[in-house]
């Protein structure tokens, strides 16, 4: 039994509400079951509650047992204060408010339905990745849409509050945010954190002021990353510039005592095109190419457009090494489309969201939804499952939504936060 049941429970009202009463005896009417509440204080706001002859408004608390009011310490929290019904599986303690006066109490686990109860620890109990996976082709696709929806618009949510935090930490500065997005992103999964701790250690302003010299810019990062050449560059000009290069300008800027160490970087199991070498030199070029990142994903309308700006050819050294010294069999590719892609999802998508929330511009909101719709869908293996379960995957509006879906709720098991979860306990 989970505490999310009897949240189910009250706010569908699923329960036999004959002759209802609160453990002390007196009647009790629901008349409006009040607000979930998701954040700290009281489960549900603003219900309307009939105890006895006298109507009361405020907010009802859930908990499995009536003792877990005072291990919660609900007992000292004035905001507990305005609880007019506590709803328990079990009343195993009378309970005080911190005046001294009871709470009146109801209990729920003999009024429950058992065919109900079956049902939900049926879906808690699957060992199936997606535990309606079973029943998932019964529920209807409006349902199924207004799920992806939810779940969206979630990950949205989280994504933004990601790029907010960043931004307090910069100061509220939106360009040393993007920035730093941005980098993150560049390392993509296997060395994004590496990116990120690198444009950290190394401020945007100084790049800025060496726009017009790629090779210092290059410098800089190559230099602050750890990944200058450790073997012998032999006689090749660039190889033997960047050194003095990046001597010059860490000191100029104080940057060496926070500079990377080179084993913070992964190579193993990464395709050459995908090597942090490489991926910095395409940022190095993005740098120079794009006066103001920020202005980049913001002020960018069509999508085409930003992605073919994103698709970066690197210098002329890193178009024949993957790595130092060692030339490369082949042409080494620019920023390809699905990168560039990428980086739209995981960069300008949240961007577009927090700037839309921070100076509530929905204009904003709503190209990113729209780019998502625009955007071709991620194929990986939790797709590949939905898909495999009828969910069709047509775009990235649907595979983010999907994967946010199995992460948040599937894996979870939060069921019954699930619009398609409730709609199997309910139908």
């Amino acid at each position: 039994m989970q505490e999310s049941f009897l949240h189910f429970l009250w706010r569908f009202q699923y329960f036999d509400r004959k002759n209802l009463c609160t453990t002390s005896g007196e009647s009790v009417e629901t008349i409006r079951t009040g607000t979930p509440h998701t954040h700290a204080g009281p489960d549900f706001h603003q219900a309307h509650i009939r105890i006895g002859k006298i109507d009361w408004v405020g907010h009802v608390e859930i908990h499995l047992r009536s003792s877990d009011w005072d291990a919660h310490a609900h007992q000292h929290d004035p905001a507990y204060n305005n609880v007019i019904l506590h709803v328990v599986w079990q009343d195993d303690r009378p309970i005080l408010r911190s005046d001294g006066t009871p709470i009146p109490t109801l209990e729920l686990h003999n009024r429950a339905d058992q065919r109900l109860l079956a049902r939900y620890q049926n879906l808690l109990q699957n060992q199936e990745p997606v535990p309606c996976a079973r029943s998932f082709g019964q529920v209807s696709p409006l349902k199924k849409l207004s799920m992806l929806d939810k779940a969206l618009m979630r990950r949205l949510e989280q994504k933004a509050a990601v790029v907010e935090e960043l931004w307090k930490n910069n100061h509220q500065d939106w360009e040393e945010t993007t920035y730093q997005l941005l980098a993150r992103n560049f390392g993509f999964k296997t060395n994004g954190d590496a990116f990120l701790r690198l444009s950290q250690s190394l401020p945007l302003k100084p790049l800025h002021k060496h726009r017009d010299n790629l090779m210092q810019v290059e410098a800089l990062l190559f230099g602050q990353s750890g990944l200058l050449a450790t073997e012998s560059p032999g006689s090749d000009p660039y190889a033997l510039s960047l050194p003095r290069e990046y001597e010059f300008l860490s000191h100029k800027y104080r940057l060496k005592e926070r500079a990377l160490d080179g084993h913070e970087w992964k190579f193993m199991r990464l395709r050459p095109a995908n090597f942090p070498t490489v991926r910095l030199a395409q940022f190095a070029q993005l740098l120079v190419q794009e006066p103001s990142l920020f202005n980049l994903f913001t002020q960018t309308e069509s999508i085409k457009e930003l992605s073919q700006r994103l698709q970066v050819l690197q210098s002329a050294y890193w178009q024949e090494h993957y790595v130092w010294n060692k030339p490369a069999q082949g042409k080494v590719p620019g920023l390809g489309k699905s990168a560039a892609e990428n980086l739209i999802i995981n960069t300008a998508i949240p961007l577009l969201v927090a700037y839309a929330r921070q100076h509530e511009r929905r204009g904003y909101l709503d190209r990113a939804v729209a780019w998502l719709e625009q955007l071709p869908a991620e194929h990986n293996h939790l797709t590949r499952m939905w898909e495999e379960l009828g969910l069709k995957v047509s775009h990235a509006f649907d595979s983010q939504a999907s994967i946010e879906l199995y992460n948040h709720y599937c894996a979870p098991r939060q069921c019954l936060q699930c619009n398609i979860g409730v709609s199997l306990l309910k139908d």
